[in-house]
């Protein structure tokens, strides 16, 4: 058996020590289904789908999360848009969220192209494990491709 040196334990045994002594937080894990409308100079169409994500306080105002999702434009030559991302944002009171965010996302048909979303919303606590947001992105598309600008509602339930 090895033996662990002391100058390594010690270093080791006070982290522990303080993750299991911290206060719990509300870090929470989430769920969500949304819906909304996507458009560009020439089209707009309805959009459906799910997300899930975990935020991580950041203290008692602020917080960082993580988030994927897979959403559809609901037009019949379209696939669904796999995306991944992040937000950053301050606790309001009463329960609600005020946000940035950054994803990337997956290109939604044959011949789009892939992007980079930009946006904001809101989220707001119904009780103690429910949820519902509003959000705006604007997708920046390369290639000559036309920029989409989306609106989404969503309702979530939170571990």
């Amino acid at each position: 058996m090895q033996k662990v040196p002391f100058s390594f334990a010690l270093p080791l045994a006070v982290l522990a020590g303080a993750a299991f002594a911290t206060p719990a937080l509300a870090d929470e894990a989430r769920v969500e289904a949304r819906t909304g409308v996507v458009w560009n100079r020439s089209d707009t169409e309805a959009t459906a789908g799910v997300a899930a994500g975990y935020d991580f306080d950041l203290g008692s105002k602020a917080f960082i999360g993580a988030e994927v999702s897979a959403d559809k434009v609901l037009a019949s030559d379209n696939r669904v848009e796999w995306g991944f991302g992040g937000r950053l944002g301050v606790k309001t009171g009463s329960g609600g969220k005020a946000y940035g965010l950054v994803a990337y996302e997956t290109k939604p048909c044959a011949y789009c192209e892939d992007s980079v979303a930009l946006g904001g919303g809101y989220q707001q606590d119904f009780g103690k494990k429910y949820y519902g947001k509003l959000e705006y992105r604007h997708s920046l598309i390369d290639n000559g491709v036309p920029d989409t600008d989306q609106v989404l509602a969503g309702v979530g339930l939170k571990f």
